[in-house]
């Protein structure tokens, strides 16, 4: 790996199009886990990464998962 593709990889993390279904999830359970710190206390440039991010690996997770099961029980209005 080239010195810019490292650095690529520690700015925004491997593409999530790349990662394994368990990867991902991963990744975005340690997201979900480092929020509100990032939100809270985190630099600009942080908490702009960690929005890119969770979007990236989100929008990943819909792509793979279009019918995702949506629990009745979690609806807060009829939809």
């Amino acid at each position: 790996m080239t010195d810019a593709t490292q650095a690529d990889v520690f700015e925004i993390g491997i593409d999530p199009a790349e990662l394994a279904e368990d990867d991902l999830i991963r990744e975005l359970a340690s997201l979900y886990r480092t929020r509100l710190s990032t939100l809270r206390h985190g630099p600009d440039a942080a908490l702009a990464n960690h929005f890119k991010r969770t979007a990236d690996l989100e929008t990943e997770y819909m792509v793979r998962h279009p019918g995702r099961e949506v629990d009745p029980g979690r609806l807060t209005q009829d939809f």
